[in-house]
């Protein structure tokens, strides 16, 4: 259970490094997704296509972005990110959620929570 886990995690920090930051979302989703993928983002389409014309769009609005996952935790079928999106050099960036169900080892269904990092917080906690 402990190794399928692990591999759930891998898949899924694999996916969005492939996707995102080498900037190769057809490999990511020919080698990542399942036999359809469904979208719980309300302003994204369901589909391997709408994730991959969303990955060229941040590239070309946005040409330094990168994303930073900071910690990936798995249960059953479902393996959650927590991550930094920076768009730009000097940006503070996005904290974001991001949970993925797996079937079969492959990613079929995802669904997100974005947050801006503010200037000020009333702590001196960061969101990482």
């Amino acid at each position: 259970m402990i190794e399928q886990l692990q591999s759930t995690k891998q898949t899924v920090r694999d996916y969005y490094d492939l996707a995102f930051n080498q900037r190769k979302p057809e490999q990511a989703v020919e080698k990542y997704l399942g036999p359809y993928y469904r979208q719980h983002n309300p302003q994204a389409a369901d589909g391997p296509q709408a994730f991959i014309d969303f990955v060229h769009y941040l590239a070309k609005t946005f040409p330094e972005f990168r994303l930073e996952i900071k910690r990936v935790i798995a249960e059953g079928d479902l393996v959650v990110t927590h991550s930094r999106l920076v768009r730009y050099s000097d940006d503070r960036g996005q904290a974001l959620a991001d949970f993925f169900r797996l079937e079969n080892g492959k990613i079929v269904e995802h669904w997100d929570v974005i947050q801006d990092i503010p200037e000020k917080a009333a702590n001196n906690n960061t969101m990482f």
